[in-house]
């Protein structure tokens, strides 16, 4: 079975209804002449968690059902927890129902989370050090709801890791993703954020 692979040359304008069409989604139409939706997978640019209090991911498309927000080294100045905040127009900074458990080697701590889906929280093994590595999966329940799951490791020593859920309603469709601190004055200053998002 032949593939046909279109260039940005060939698609010169939106494709008419048939085996390949375009309206937010790409369908495929199989041997049986099953069409189905072909889910999109888009990587931004990496950006520099090294500067700022705040890292924003904008003109996200409506069509888009999850969003994979990574980490990798992420340390901040001080030790105020970060946030993952999403939006439409703007960003959402209340209403958000959930929490958050972090661990160390010797104990325990959660807390609820309203201003955002967590990415850690307040704990004694926190310090300007601490770099967080891992995912926050954004998913799209109905609607312009979303639910979040976040796995943190953290690095180097005092906290190990930390595990979140949360969720929230936004008044329209989803367009950019936030990352912060939540005192909004400790600044970035290492590592790196990229998003993935699909539909």
């Amino acid at each position: 079975m032949a593939t046909l692979q279109l260039t940005a040359s060939t698609l010169a304008v939106t494709p008419a209804a048939g085996q390949l069409e375009f309206d937010g989604h790409f369908y495929a139409t199989d041997s049986g002449n099953i069409r189905a939706k072909v889910n999109r997978l888009i990587q931004t640019t990496a950006q520099a968690t090294t500067s700022g209090t705040s890292i924003d991911f904008t003109s996200i498309p409506n069509w888009v059902k999850r969003i994979t927000v990574m980490f990798q080294g992420v340390s901040t100045s001080g030790t105020s927890p970060l946030r993952v905040q999403i939006g439409s127009g703007t960003v959402t900074t209340t209403g958000y129902a959930g929490g958050m458990i972090t661990y160390n080697t010797n104990s325990l701590e959660g807390a609820t989370v309203t201003n955002g889906f967590p990415v850690d929280i307040a704990n004694a093994g926190s310090s300007a050090t601490t770099a967080r590595h891992g995912t926050v999966t954004i998913t799209n329940i109905s609607g312009n709801s979303f639910v979040s799951t976040s796995v943190i490791g953290f690095s180097p020593g005092g906290l190990i890791g930390a595990h979140g859920g949360s969720s929230v309603t936004l008044a329209s469709a989803l367009d950019r993703v936030r990352i912060t601190t939540v005192n909004g004055t400790d600044t970035f200053d290492g590592g790196s954020v990229n998003i993935l998002y699909e539909g």
